[in-house]
């Protein structure tokens, strides 16, 4: 009976363990990245844990309450510098998916449903139901995000942390305590989370269970309701727990089964980072934008590790947050037609 709580609970233990080291030894963005390494070596060891999946519904919510306290007045002024941003989008899509299905198909002799759908820069969960739907090797597309998430959060957290010099929220930055917010805020705060997940659902948002809470967080913000940062620890325990989150998707995994997937993975995930610096350096071209924003939010990794990374070295979350967004709902809503029409002629 004690064996299925205490796997989650030692993956958790690992990842905070991870957390605490990384903080310690001075590694960037350690909260997330300690965790994501920790528990991955754990899984790929064959320890005994479990992502904890029970915290991830709980968590998924807060963060966007946490993301929703970015938005303010100068968010709406910004719109207009949103809209050409915008447009590179589905350029930079097109380019990141391309060189990614290049690398499945042709290098590593994928078939073309697999291919397809491992390059896709889309969420985890829709890609790999859409692939498996049409007949794709389900543990290579799951393995291919899951590797492609962890991959760009740790290209991403060295890049700031070695080449500029960026550090995550409890290091260097100001320390905002549990007491800093009163009752009212907390009450205002926990509606948000409670009211926008359902709320989100009933108005079909794009990823809903993080978008409903962060939309009704920036309208509490926006309208001076609440006016203050959430607690670091919350932001801290949030990292810790997506990294373990992000780790434990390894469970299961053959070190020596994956060696090859995981190579493809890093070619791949390499490509999609060089368009997405190059899409991000036009973009500041065009717009007032520093280019680590932009980076930032063209990068192909979750919205959620993403928007925690954006949040926790005090970028521009709102915009980072609204454009994975778009990047979600534009692969889940194209990719079946651009595969139909790239596979035409050899179905005919």
């Amino acid at each position: 009976m004690h064996s299925i709580p205490t796997k989650p609970m030692l993956a958790l233990a690992i990842g905070i363990a991870a957390g605490v080291g990384g903080y310690n030894v001075g590694m960037p963005l350690p909260w997330m990245l300690g965790p994501m390494i920790g528990v991955t070596l754990a899984a790929l060891l064959r320890l005994p844990i479990a992502g904890p999946d029970r915290l991830r519904p709980i968590v998924i919510p807060a963060i966007g309450v946490m993301l929703g306290s970015a938005i303010d007045h100068d968010t709406f002024a910004q719109l207009a510098e949103w809209s050409t941003t915008m447009l590179l989008l589905p350029v930079a899509l097109f380019a990141a998916g391309g060189v990614s299905y290049l690398v499945y198909r042709r290098l590593g002799g994928y078939d073309p449903v697999t291919a397809f759908y491992s390059a896709m820069p889309g969420g985890l969960n829709e890609m790999l139901l859409m692939g498996a739907a049409q007949g794709g090797n389900e543990r290579r597309i799951a393995m291919a995000h899951a590797a492609r998430v962890l991959l760009v959060i740790l290209f991403v957290a060295l890049y700031f942390g070695l080449a500029m010099g960026v550090r995550s929220n409890g290091n260097g930055t100001v320390w905002i305590a549990l007491t800093d917010i009163t009752l009212t805020d907390y009450l205002i705060l926990g509606a948000c989370a409670v009211i926008g997940l359902p709320l989100g659902k009933v108005l079909r948002l794009p990823a809903a269970p993080i978008f409903g809470p962060m939309v009704l967080s920036g309208a509490a913000h926006v309208l001076g309701w609440v006016t203050v940062a959430p607690p670091t620890v919350i932001v801290i325990a949030a990292q810790i727990v997506m990294g373990t989150v992000i780790g434990s998707r390894f469970i299961g995994a053959k070190l020596r089964e994956m060696g090859r997937d995981l190579g493809l993975a890093v070619v791949a995930t390499l490509l999609m980072l060089v368009v997405a610096a190059t899409a991000a350096w036009v973009a500041t071209l065009l717009v007032m934008m520093s280019q680590a924003q932009a980076f930032l939010a063209y990068a192909p990794g979750g919205l959620t590790e993403m928007s925690l990374l954006t949040l926790a070295i005090n970028q521009d979350v709102a915009f980072v947050s609204v454009t994975h967004i778009v990047r979600i709902t534009l692969v889940i809503a194209i990719a079946p037609a651009v595969f139909r029409l790239i596979h035409r002629p050899a179905n005919t």
